[in-house]
């Protein structure tokens, strides 16, 4: 009856729990997956903005050569602009010695006119490629300064890209940061999950000497499962089995199905050689068979099969290194594990 009441009071804690946990694995589930989605927008983001910059900044170049250029179209017109000048003013200065001589000597009146006429002519000339000239310096001026204005639209645009990517790159941070908030809280729940459940097996297989509890591994020792060398399990082993049957079928009931869980059976021997005339090779194949068979009889009472693996690990895991009959004893064993798919 105090048993009953022991059970009672842990169905009553045990559904409440489980419903926390599957909230929980809810929630990590649902930021798990704002992270996924996030970090691919935000990569798809940068590598466009990455594209856009490569182009902003070659048309950058282009502009900068075009912008060298102009300038020196500008110089070499400015340059053509200045001697023209000088030559106009040349001109200006011999038509003003013409009529300095005109006005002194009338013999030369005729002569000057016409050097006169020739000159004002050239004159004339010369102001009109002049004004062309001033025309092309000022279209000149134009285009620069649009690609001045050009030039600083496509810097603001950079910074502003610029600005975006540093602004990514904090929210992929913070992201990176709440991720991993959250799987430590998951490490830690199932932590506790895992160490409930042993528990509940403990309390269902008693507590006895050759079957305890090693980190998070319940471990039978083999000689409760199975005779020397052999692997069939015994008539004892088999009662403690059904016993763990039991109790995985009532456990599987309250785990929630968005947990894909998995019960792994590890076959561990000792480092004494099997007799030559055994079945097996080695105690790896003896290791393998074991924790098969522990498998089968689990299945054969109710355990479905894609909740079990087993393992065979021979005498490669020792829980105790010395070369001892004590430690020979504690290395010979079927461990059990709950895990995560």
């Amino acid at each position: 009856m105090a048993l009953g009441r022991r059970r009672d009071r842990h169905v009553d804690y045990w559904p409440g729990f489980v419903d926390a946990l599957s909230t929980l694995l809810l929630a990590i589930m649902f930021l798990l997956s704002v992270f996924v989605l996030a970090q691919f927008f935000l990569s798809q983001e940068i590598t466009s903005r990455d594209e856009v910059l490569d182009r902003l900044n070659n048309q950058i170049n282009e502009l900068t050569q075009l912008l060298a250029l102009e300038r020196t179209n500008n110089q070499d017109v400015e340059d053509q602009l200045a001697s023209l000048q000088a030559s106009l003013a040349a001109s200006e200065a011999e038509q003003s010695r013409l009529q300095q001589l005109l006005s002194s000597g009338s013999g030369q009146g005729a002569a000057a006119e016409a050097r006169i006429s020739s000159l004002t002519g050239d004159l004339e000339n010369e102001r009109q490629v002049s004004q062309r000239a001033l025309s092309q310096v000022e279209l000149l001026n134009q285009q620069i300064s649009a690609l001045r204005q050009q030039i600083a639209a496509l810097e603001s645009a950079l910074e502003a890209s610029e600005a975006k990517d540093r602004e990514s790159n904090v929210k992929i941070a913070d992201l990176g940061r709440r991720l991993n908030v959250a799987l430590a809280q998951r490490v830690q729940e199932l932590n506790r999950y895992r160490s409930d459940f042993f528990g509940r097996l403990r309390e269902i297989l008693s507590d006895r000497e050759n079957i305890r509890i090693v980190g998070d591994r319940f471990v039978f020792q083999s000689e409760v499962l199975f005779a020397t060398g052999a692997t069939e399990i015994n008539p004892a082993g088999q009662d403690e089995m059904r016993k763990l049957a039991s109790a995985i079928l009532e456990l599987q009931q309250e785990i929630p199905p968005e947990i894909n869980w998995v019960l792994r059976v590890d076959g561990h021997t000792d480092n004494v050689p099997l007799s030559g005339t055994g079945r097996f090779r080695d105690n790896w194949e003896l290791s393998a068979a074991r924790a098969i068979a522990v498998v089968r009889y689990l299945v054969e009472n109710g355990v479905p099969t894609e909740r079990l693996v087993a393992a065979g690990f021979g005498q490669y895991q020792p829980l105790d290194p010395a070369d001892t009959p004590e430690a020979r004893n504690r290395n010979r064993r079927i461990e059990l594990k709950l895990t995560e798919r």
